[in-house]
């Protein structure tokens, strides 16, 4: 019966190992052989949570690695991986015993030759063109001369001091500089972050607002200025309300903030030459023009001058104007004498035959005629102002009448209301004189019910249950070792206490004998 529960084969001497001591051998042995490696391949299946890691697959025609990237490794990235994009990763190879895969740990990452960049260049300058980034409407016209100038760049470099060697020759402005990264991975945000703090100063601030921004680089590789062809770099210079000019590397290098900006240049002392002009030009064409300007009002003045003595030598000579006139003038006066008698004869003629009509019985007529019309006219008055009176006492009545019932209403309400009133203030009265009881009676209950919780808590109900307090030289003895130790001892009952008496005191501890430690 024995031999149904033995094994058929006998175990080998092949060791047996553990799960996880098998994936912590496996671990070791891939992070032994593959210390620092770089992987060529199609990025695919991006995935960034919220912990700032970033999770991606490397692969190729036929197989896949999975790659991670810490929050610090991807902070410090020049390159974001994308789906699709040929790069080379730099990391270390790893186990995940959790699912059983390996994977890689990217610490950095480049794209797989200039081709790539371009057509991911490409890419991106259509996507960004096709949201209006690039349109000439939303270009700004460049000051002729901006009073204070913002420049981002790097404070080290050549660039700077090529920039402010130029406007001190041209027509030296106010400069403010603000010092950013012009490569590497913090240069996108850096100068993103530079445009729009510009944009962010107020106009008559502490810090003067820039009339004209400058974003300055020298010449590079195209890794070198990949930082502004970053996303974040293109939409900060389309959004800039401030007039930008973009210096990024020399003539034939070409970024996708050249497209955002309102105006490129080849070169960051081409960007100084166009943001001011020269002074000694301005000066010395301001003094032309006030030449051409003196010129021009000497010549007229003296063209008009001309044209008004050439004007004057054709009018007529002062005496043939006036001749003339004076003649008519002295005819038109020995004649008024005479036509002013025949214009008082013609009047008076006139006037002879009305002034007979005039007899004063004609105006007593028309006096009486009067008087009657203002009798007529006061009759109609005073008629009309007793029908007024007559209306106006009757509405006075009518309204006296109203008023005795709605006194009475009024006088009615406020009765009932003092009654409803004093009705209330007697039942307030009530119960404030009955609160003091009801409120001594809660007291007084909460009391009861505390003191019977504490007389149950108490330990007097505990020894009414059987239970004994036992006190040694009048401390409670809680011990065996205590209890040998005093000198008298004494039991608390329920109904009384229980004295023990006074013991010798022990000399010796090897006098005790086994099994006498007993309190009685």
């Amino acid at each position: 019966m024995s031999d149904l529960f033995e094994d058929a084969t006998p175990p080998g001497n092949a060791p047996e190992y553990t799960v996880s001591e098998l994936s912590g051998a496996v671990k070791r042995v891939i992070e032994g052989e593959f210390g620092l490696v770089r992987v060529r391949g199609e990025v695919g299946r991006v995935s960034k949570p919220s912990s700032g890691h970033l999770y991606f697959d490397l692969k190729d025609d036929r197989s896949v690695i999975a790659a991670i990237s810490w929050k610090g490794q991807v902070a410090k990235m020049q390159v974001r991986p994308e789906e699709g994009m040929e790069v080379i990763a730099t990391g270390r190879m790893t186990t995940f015993p959790g699912q059983s895969k390996y994977q890689i740990i990217v610490e950095d990452v480049q794209l797989a030759g200039a081709g790539a960049l371009m057509a991911l260049l490409e890419k991106r300058r259509v996507a960004l063109a096709a949201e209006g980034l690039f349109d000439a409407a939303r270009k700004k016209a460049i000051p002729f001369l901006p009073g204070v100038i913002g420049v981002v760049t790097s404070p080290s470099g050549a660039v700077i001091r090529d920039i402010l060697h130029r406007l001190a020759d041209r027509f030296p402005r106010h400069v403010l500089i603000w010092p950013v990264a012009v490569q590497g991975a913090n240069c996108a945000a850096e100068v993103a972050a530079a445009i729009r703090g510009f944009n962010a100063l107020a106009p008559g601030g502490p810090v003067p607002r820039p009339d004209l921004i400058i974003v300055a680089r020298g010449g590079g590789s195209l890794e070198d200025l990949w930082g502004f062809n970053e996303e974040i770099v293109v939409r900060a210079a389309a959004d800039s309300a401030i007039p930008l000019i973009s210096a990024v590397g020399h003539e034939t290098d070409t970024t996708l903030i050249d497209f955002a900006s309102d105006r490129r240049a080849p070169t960051p002392t081409a960007a100084a030459e166009m943001a001011v002009p020269v002074r000694m030009d301005l000066l010395a064409a301001l003094d032309g023009q006030g030449a051409r300007l003196s010129r021009g009002v000497a010549q007229a003045v003296g063209l008009r001058g001309q044209r008004l003595r050439d004007l004057a030598r054709a009018l007529p000579r002062l005496d043939a104007l006036t001749q003339g006139p004076a003649q008519r003038f002295d005819l038109w006066s020995g004649r008024l004498g005479g036509a002013l008698g025949v214009a008082v004869a013609r009047k008076r003629g006139r006037l002879d035959p009305l002034a007979a009509l005039l007899r004063p019985r004609m105006l007593a007529d028309l006096a009486a005629r009067g008087r009657e019309r203002l009798a007529d006219r006061a009759r109609l008055l005073e008629a009309a102002e007793t029908r007024r009176s007559a209306r106006a006492a009757e509405r006075l009545h009518g309204l006296a009448a109203r008023l005795a019932p709605a006194l009475s209403r009024l006088l009615a309400d406020a009765t009932r209301q003092t009654a409803r009133d004093r009705a209330a203030l007697l039942a307030l009265e009530a119960r404030l004189d009955a609160a003091p009881a009801q409120r001594l009676a809660v007291l007084a209950g909460r009391l009861d019910a505390l003191e019977r919780m504490r007389q149950t808590l108490g330990y007097a109900e505990t020894l009414r249950r059987g239970y004994a307090v036992v006190r040694g030289d009048g401390a409670v003895v809680t011990t065996k070792a205590a209890a040998e130790r005093a000198q008298a001892l004494e039991v608390e009952f329920a109904d009384g206490r229980l004295a023990l008496g006074a013991r010798p005191a022990r000399r010796r501890k090897a006098d005790d004998a086994p099994g006498q430690g007993s309190l009685l």
